[in-house]
């Protein structure tokens, strides 16, 4: 996740401490983390082609 504006030219010690501060916020008006296993991803499967062709396409044409 990219740094916001907020956070450039802290201390990690002062990043940390902001961090914190936003999810106790966070929880605070309700937010809840959920927990996901280790290898499992949360984002949705992509539709549609999934490969990347590199060059050029061969002509099968002979």
């Amino acid at each position: 996740m990219a740094r916001n504006k907020e956070q450039d030219g802290l201390s990690s010690e002062a990043r940390q401490r902001l961090i914190d501060e936003q999810v106790a916020a966070f929880l605070k008006s309700g937010g809840k983390v959920t927990e996901v296993p280790q290898g499992v991803s949360g984002q949705e499967p992509v539709k549609g082609r999934q490969h990347i062709v590199l060059g050029k396409k061969e002509n099968k044409e002979s």
